[in-house]
């Protein structure tokens, strides 16, 4: 990924200390929605960013091409965007391409070439992988093989817009008030302990599933090693870059639930395992012996979506800022209470979710006072 790595920093080397923004909002209707709310919510929350990266996550975006892989894909120059093209050609049937289009941004410099292509796997490919996990094969190929070319967003009817600048500015540049979709996720602010490039920003995505994470996670050289020894190749430079293969491989791959993601990624300490009673001791004992690999130190909040979900989750001892909140049929998360009171200030519901407790949201179906109260209790740290 020669140049797209480049710093891409305004204040030099030297490391800038804020504090991220995320915020996710969904209309559990499946009615498709513009994403001016989220845009207007993220700006509110400016002073927590630094300018050195925002993104966003949409989804019900391409429904004319629904069934599509839809590859965004980012060049830093024309040789890697045709040997990339070649690549697919030979790899996919390409269905629809195109530049990603933009407008031209004050902030907004030193940005890549950015096309979408929207392809299905060849059918008579002889392999036996399923096509989820032929198109994260080919994903992984082009970000570790291929020069200047970096695939940041790939799931179905979805996408992932996102580089080196605040977040308001990024939807500017992309033109997402030309975009609408059910679910909008949204990032402020760069990874925490790494170089400020557009590939770097958030959100972090694989196939469908998309994170936004604010905080730093001291874990992830010990995540890095497990999850490549499961065949996923770290290339993004990031810890984020972890939590989006985790999780793929704990929830896409071996279709475990959010409950069961969150007891690996924040799980209670052994001092707490040892005092639950027979059956959660059981379950916790055998995740944290099979996933150990994969349990997330440090501070935390993120927002993870695919088509079906929205879920926030923070780290046991919410070490991270987190605000849920409910009006009508659409679900909320937030850094900040205030971001979500300016696009909604009458809510039905708004609550602090309690350290490594996720919170699920669901087409169709959304966490409900009573439903929160009661995992409240039954998750409750002893």
């Amino acid at each position: 990924m020669k140049n797209l790595s480049q710093v891409n920093n305004p204040y030099g080397e030297d490391k800038v200390i804020s504090a991220c923004s995320i915020f996710g909002m969904m209309e559990t209707s499946g009615k498709p929605i513009s994403g001016e709310a989220a845009f207007k919510a993220v700006a509110n929350m400016h002073d927590r960013g630094n300018g050195l990266g925002g993104g966003f996550a949409v989804y019900g975006l391409y429904p004319d091409f629904a069934d599509c892989y839809a590859l965004h894909i980012m060049f830093a120059s024309q040789q890697g965007r045709h040997y990339t093209e070649q690549f697919l050609q030979s790899e996919v049937k390409v269905e629809n391409s195109q530049e990603v289009p933009t407008r031209k941004t004050e902030g907004i410099t030193n940005e890549p070439m950015i096309y979408r292509y929207f392809v299905y796997p060849k059918s008579d490919r002889g392999d036996e992988l399923s096509d989820d996990d032929y198109i994260v094969k080919l994903v992984l190929q082009i970000n570790d093989e291929i020069e200047d070319s970096f695939v940041f967003s790939s799931g179905k009817n979805m996408g992932v817009f996102k580089g080196v600048g605040f977040p308001e500015e990024i939807a500017e540049y992309f033109r997402l008030e030309d975009y609408k979709g059910y679910t909008w996720t949204v990032h402020g602010r760069f990874p925490t302990n790494s170089q400020a490039w557009w590939g770097g920003a958030h959100p972090f995505s694989m196939l469908d599933w998309t994170v936004v994470h604010n905080g730093e996670l001291s874990s992830y050289g010990a995540n890095r090693a497990w999850l490549e020894t499961v065949g996923y190749k770290c290339t993004m430079f990031t810890d984020t870059e972890v939590l989006a293969y985790a999780i793929d491989l704990i929830m896409r791959k071996q279709g475990l639930s959010p409950e069961i993601f969150a007891k690996i990624v924040a799980p209670p300490l052994w001092s707490e395992i040892d005092m639950m009673d027979s059956d959660e001791k059981q379950l916790h004992t055998a995740l944290r012996s099979t996933y150990g690999g994969l349990l997330m130190n440090g501070p935390f909040g993120i927002v993870v979506a695919n088509h079906e979900y929205m879920i926030a989750l923070t780290d046991r001892i919410r070490l991270r800022p987190l605000t849920a909140a409910i009006k009508g049929t659409k679900l909320f998360f937030s850094s900040e209470e205030a971001s979500i009171r300016l696009i909604e200030p009458e809510l039905d519901l708004v609550w602090t979710p309690m350290g490594g407790l996720p919170v699920i949201g669901k087409i169709g179906s959304l966490p409900s006072p009573e439903d929160s109260k009661k995992r409240h209790y039954d998750f409750a740290v002893i």
